[in-house]
């Protein structure tokens, strides 16, 4: 008998789930709160590695590429002097590494999935409970359902963590920063190149998009108040105006965008640990079990490996769904420790913690674009992940 999967969430890791899901023969639904596909904007997110690997065995590689972003410049601001132009150095990190807005890839993936799941979108999981042979799930909208397994992949702020494992500030380590996007017309005529200004505390990115119609900001900054989540809209903006309103004239995005924005995010750069992923027939996969931290972790391409192992061991596995979740946390749990060093540093390299850091920053982006791509290579190869492939991740794949 088929078996039945609820995967909450339509977003990275969701989709690749009930993608190889539906191809290990599960018959995967997905809940999705938004009333669409969503499009809520969004930074540009990374895939490297065996994420690659991932995609490229979903026939999709070649679609992600076609979408990959084409910047070929950072124009740092600066306070005195002429801005410093380089060349951008994410290309040169890795030979397996493809940057794309997140939104394409959304896109792309669900366009993949959608054809072999159920898709539910403007509803959500109110609540879960054990039933004699599966999971039984009330939601908002839709009436009570009865699923072989549940699986959360609804993100940082994942409604199936709560209701499965508790308060979400039981497992949130925060790391003292905040990220906001929004979009705003593209009236610096911003083409292939990303304009930014770094100082002590804050950093802001802009760049073009939707075909250099809109621009998008990228803003960080630390801060040591309690995080945002529960925050309104006006207390989050007051704080993009405390942390940016004096040097406006230096960064690149206008504030106002963010007034008016339709698509505007905010949140805080937070981690989530926990011991197990797993209680009974539910599990979470990607920034609900592991999130890195928005922007500095990797956290796509870990929302991407996480749920192709997890599928692979569901596979595999057959009716012993313990014994899959079991070895999909074994598996990970060394690509998610090292993403959780990764972030603490990549966020000290974003937003440099005083001034002299961040005059640094940029002057050590420019050394480091004159290097030759092999010492390049080697300074930023983590664990040797460009040379490890999806055998040495799972005992057996699903395609």
């Amino acid at each position: 008998m088929t078996r039945t999967v609820l995967i909450s969430g339509a977003g990275i890791a969701g989709s690749v789930l009930a993608y190889w899901l539906s191809r290990a023969g599960f018959a995967p639904t997905v809940v999705e709160r938004a009333p669409d596909l969503r499009r809520s904007g969004g930074h540009a997110v990374d895939l490297a590695g065996v994420a690659v690997e991932v995609v490229e065995r979903m026939g999709l590689l070649s679609a992600v590429q076609d979408a990959r972003v084409r910047r070929d410049s950072v124009v740092f601001q600066r306070r005195r002097g002429r801005p410093l132009r380089m060349p951008r150095l994410s290309a040169s990190v890795s030979d397996r590494h493809v940057e794309i807005q997140r939104d394409d890839l959304v896109s792309i993936l669900y366009d993949a999935a959608a054809p072999n799941a159920e898709y539910v979108f403007g509803d959500a999981v109110a609540a879960v409970g054990d039933a004699e042979e599966g999971v039984s799930v009330e939601f908002e909208k839709s009436p009570p359902r009865t699923f072989d397994l549940v699986i959360g992949a609804d993100g940082l702020h994942s409604r199936i963590r709560r209701l499965t494992f508790g308060a979400e500030d039981r497992f949130r380590n925060d790391l003292g920063a905040y990220l906001s996007v929004y979009s705003y017309p593209n009236s610096l005529g911003l083409d292939r190149e990303v304009l930014s200004h770094v100082c002590a505390d804050r950093a802001a990115f802009t760049y073009a998009v939707d075909g250099g119609r809109r621009a998008r900001a990228l803003l960080l900054f630390r801060e040591g108040r309690t995080p945002g989540v529960e925050l309104s809209r006006a207390q989050q903006l007051d704080m993009l105006r405390g942390a940016f309103g004096g040097i406006e004239h230096l960064i690149p995005p206008p504030l106002s965008g963010a007034e008016t924005a339709d698509d505007f995010y905010f949140d805080s750069i937070s981690q989530i640990r926990m011991e197990t992923w797993s209680r009974g027939r539910v599990t979470l996969v990607g920034d609900a079990a592991y999130s890195p931290g928005p922007a500095v972790g990797g956290g796509t391409a870990l929302a991407v490996l996480g749920a192709h192992v997890l599928a692979g061991e569901l596979a595999r596995a057959g009716d012993d769904h313990r014994a899959a979740y079991e070895r999909t946390e074994r598996v990970m749990s060394a690509p998610v420790a090292q993403s959780r060093k990764v972030g603490p540093s990549a966020l000290a390299q974003l937003v440099p913690r005083n001034r002299v850091a961040a005059w640094c920053t940029p002057h050590l982006m420019k050394l480091l674009t004159r290097l030759p791509r092999s010492v390049t290579l080697a300074l930023f190869s983590l664990q040797g992940s460009d040379k490890q492939t999806l055998e040495d991740f799972s005992s057996e794949t699903v395609g």
